[in-house]
């Protein structure tokens, strides 16, 4: 195994060059012996997406598990938010073999070491290291098989309640895992008229990358909402956690205005109103949040992180702009797409008002989408720590909470590691359309300057 394989929030990479059989084998003897060394666990999770590789994958990852001697309950196909379902419900960790938003090639593991999320920077770091010293358990665990469907579909029913509006909605779950439970989920709420796009359960993705925080793989439902004259489009990601939406004219909807839109319906409900953010949001969503007596907590992009922030300072919402967001208002919060999206269509069916029109007065940036620069696994850490020496010699006002994030000529720029693959990852924002590009050329250039 190639050690780049283990990210900042999991382990991810290309199938099989990177990721394979052998190494879930590895991976699920060291998880398991990892689970029982230092946190005292005879049971372990697993799920998967469905992604081609995913099955045999789980079966050497479940093999690997067993020999460690830790008892296996294996869930089958199912969607990340449904995993993270089943770790609550059976009070223990686990491993979910996913490669999320990624393309249809890659594949990688989700994994747990507490009840607050995902693992996470140096616990991954220290897994990886006990993985490469190969000291592992033996033994012969147990495996069972079980199903999680009607414990996540009650988790829905019993934490949305939808007003009297009824709503018409388009839902593209891009083919992925959520294909398997979406229609279920929605059926519980009879004030939803619901058309469905790229439903077919199919680990191709054979009508567009499943990625709802790019705008380009929301045509077909922009196109579909508008078509059948929808209150809105929402659309899921590879394996469910994440969300992206259309509103009723046929725009494109990023996960930070989405943000808002849970804001402002909800904030006077809070007693704790700070709202957190990742690194990548819009000033949109700081300036909605400080007018409606809020506070901004800014946290590093990335799920873990997003997730155990929010439930650690007892934040009620949280999200990033990738489509997590997590409301954790209503008890066990599982980050799910579905749920998520549920949220917001709840939050429709109570006002007279549409999506475009709640959206209408907030403050207006122009900004670029996360711009992707292909650099190396082994040369993205220290083309961006260049970038940053140079941006702060600028004297700009900066925060370094994840790459660098900093404020100049009416708006601000972020040049940051990408944590899912081979890229560094930009994003600009102004108040205007000609600063935008002209802080997007002075950096854009300055980040090519140093590549290799």
């Amino acid at each position: 195994m190639k050690e780049s394989i283990f990210k900042a929030y999991d382990i991810r990479g290309i199938y099989p060059s990177e990721i394979n059989e052998e190494g879930a084998y590895t991976i699920g003897l060291s998880y398991g012996s990892f689970l029982q060394e230092f946190y005292d666990k005879k049971k372990c999770v697993v799920g998967y997406d469905n992604r081609l590789s995913s099955p045999s994958l789980t079966n050497s990852l479940i093999k690997g598990l067993l020999d460690s001697g830790i008892n296996v309950i294996n869930y089958g196909m199912i969607t990340t938010p449904m995993h993270y379902l089943t770790r609550h419900v059976e009070n223990t960790y686990g491993m979910m073999v996913t490669a999320s938003h990624n393309p249809k090639d890659d594949n990688g593991f989700k994994f747990s070491f507490d009840s607050l999320a995902n693992a996470r920077g140096d616990m991954i770091v220290n897994f990886k290291d006990y993985t490469y010293a190969g000291v592992f358990l033996k033994g012969h665990g147990l495996y069972e098989e079980r199903n999680i469907k009607d414990e996540y579909l009650k988790y829905l029913k019993d934490n949305v309640f939808m007003g009297s509006k009824k709503l018409k909605v388009v839902i593209d779950p891009g083919n992925g895992v959520t294909t398997t439970i979406v229609k279920d989920a929605m059926k519980l709420f009879p004030n939803l008229d619901v058309t469905y796009i790229c439903d077919e359960n199919d680990g191709t993705f054979p009508n567009h990358h499943p990625d709802p925080a790019v705008e380009e793989n929301m045509e077909m439902l922009k196109k579909k909402v508008l078509e059948v004259h929808a209150d809105c489009g929402i659309a899921y990601d590879g394996d469910g956690d994440r969300l992206g939406m259309i509103d009723e004219l046929g725009n494109f909807i990023m996960a930070d205005k989405i943000m808002i839109v849970a804001v402002k319906a909800l904030i006077n409900e809070f007693q704790n109103k700070t709202i957190l953010c990742d690194v990548k949001c819009s000033k949109a969503l700081i300036d909605e949040v400080e007018k409606l007596g809020g506070k901004i907590y800014m946290n590093r992009t990335g799920t873990s992180f997003t997730e155990s922030a929010t439930k650690e300072k007892n934040i009620l919402l949280g999200g990033e702009l990738s489509g997590h967001i997590f409301f954790n208002d209503r008890g066990y919060e599982i980050c799910s797409g579905i749920y998520d999206g549920l949220r917001i269509l709840e939050i429709l069916s109570k006002t007279n008002q549409t999506l475009s029109e709640i959206l209408a007065d907030i403050p207006k940036y122009y900004s670029t989408p996360e711009i992707k620069i292909p650099c190396s696994n082994e040369e993205k850490f220290k083309v961006v720590e260049k970038v940053k020496q140079e941006v702060i010699a600028k004297n700009l006002e900066y925060t370094e909470i994840d790459g660098i994030r900093f404020n100049v000529h009416n708006g601000w720029g972020l040049i940051r590691v990408s944590n899912t693959g081979p890229n560094i990852t930009v994003r600009f924002e102004a108040k205007t359309n000609e600063e935008l590009e002209e802080i997007k050329k002075e950096f854009m250039d300055l980040v090519l300057s140093k590549l290799p």
